[in-house]
């Protein structure tokens, strides 16, 4: 299993709309891929007063998924969050294999 982590600190001001955003829009638009068999979603608590850390991931049955929706649909993704919320929001992505 490949865990692709995509990790975002929200400006706190708009952190409501871009959280029912994720849930309604965009996470549902890249399970629609086909490449992820499930995703989690995490508040990560940490004490910072301009912006609230998420992590959000997905999980893929092989690294060939996963570089198929690299290679093919992150980048619109990608681009559509930028478009909606790229002042509001710092992001970055992590690539894990499960080990057990």
């Amino acid at each position: 299993m490949i865990l692709y982590n995509v990790t975002v600190n929200i400006d706190k001001e708009v952190e409501n709309e871009w959280l029912q955003w994720m849930k309604q829009i965009h996470i549902p638009n890249v399970l629609k891929t086909g490449m992820f068999v499930d995703h989690k979603m995490y508040k990560i608590m940490a004490d910072d007063p301009q912006g609230t850390s998420y992590s959000i991931q997905y999980f893929a049955d092989s690294m060939e998924k996963l570089n198929k929706y690299q290679s093919e649909f992150a980048s619109a993704l990608q681009a559509e969050t930028i478009q909606n919320y790229g002042r509001h929001l710092v992001a970055f992505r992590t690539v894990l294999e499960s080990v057990d």
